[in-house]
Formats: structure tokens, C-alpha cells, sequence
């Protein structure tokens, strides 16, 4: 058996997980946990690929790399177009997320999102928006009693 490097890369990812993993056994919950919600899947994943590497079949070259081919037939244009206005959005939520702070900034940016860019309905847009918000008040403040930063809009009213 030759070893590669592969083997040392899943190594190396195993004993990165289990130093995060083992470092974080004696912190407080809510610092622990993202050490321990990172590194314990990191083993597991690690694990089961250096398992795959060692014991499973070879593969063998014969076809593309990869299944998925993404459109040829897009013209330059459209496609800088295209990219351009994702990179707004992107900059536009990390703007709003500065002046409005993150509890605020995910429901407006979603909401503005879903009907602006992806056309979804009014109704669907709203009530896509109100689950996520849900789901990140109960789970992020509610459950793990995160302390997100207030906004700087929120800082010069005071609030």
C-alpha cells in the first residue's frame, strides 16, 4: 500500500477536530459549543473518508469529474449582470446588518430578497420570512441566548 496525501490531509483534519473537541471539554456551554458542534463532525467526516481511502475501491478515470455542467449558451453580459447584482445583495445585507444589527437585518433582508429578486408572492414572502425569523429568535435568543450587536442606527437613537 502506497500512502498519499490524502491519508496525512484526513489525518491532519482528525487531529484538528479532536484538539478543538478536547480543548472545549471544560469551557462553559455556550462557549463550547461552537468548538464542539464544529470538531466532533470534523472526526466523524475525517474518519469515515481515511475508512473510504484505505478500504474502499479505487476509482477509475473514465468520465468528467464532475456531473454538473453549468450554462455555455449565457452571453458575457448577462452573465456579468447576473453576478453584479448578486454582489449587491450580498453587500447590501452586510450594510444592513451594520445598521440595523443581525436580529433585524435577516427578516428585512429575506423579505426583500424573496419579493424583489426571486418574484415570490407577497403572502409566500411573508410567510417564508416570519418561519426564518421564528426559527432564528427561538433557536439564537430564545435557546442559546446569543447577545447580538445593536446596529449603529440602533446606537445613535440610544436604544
Amino acid at each position: 500500500m502506497r500512502i498519499k496525501g490524502r491519508y496525512f490531509f484526513s489525518f491532519f483534519l482528525i487531529a484538528v477536530g479532536v484538539y478543538a473537541a478536547h480543548s472545549a471539554l471544560g469551557w462553559k456551554f455556550k462557549t463550547a459549543l461552537f468548538p464542539l458542534s464544529t470538531g466532533i463532525p470534523l472526526i466523524v467526516l475525517a474518519s469515515a473518508q481515511l475508512l473510504w481511502d484505505l478500504f474502499g475501491k479505487a476509482e477509475k478515470a473514465g468520465g468528467p469529474s464532475v456531473d454538473l455542467e453549468f450554462t455555455t449558451n449565457a452571453a458575457p453580459a448577462a452573465a456579468r449582470r447576473r453576478a453584479t447584482i448578486l454582489f449587491l445583495w450580498i453587500v447590501g445585507f452586510i450594510a444592513l446588518v451594520f445598521l440595523v444589527g443581525f436580529p433585524i437585518a435577516v427578516p428585512l433582508f429575506m423579505l426583500a430578497y424573496l419579493s424583489l429578486q426571486s418574484r415570490v408572492g407577497l403572502w409566500q414572502s411573508v410567510g417564508l420570512t416570519a418561519a426564518a425569523w421564528g426559527f432564528f429568535h427561538v433557536v439564537f435568543e430564545r435557546v442559546i441566548r446569543l447577545q447580538f450587536e445593536a446596529g449603529v442606527i440602533q446606537s445613535w437613537l440610544g436604544l
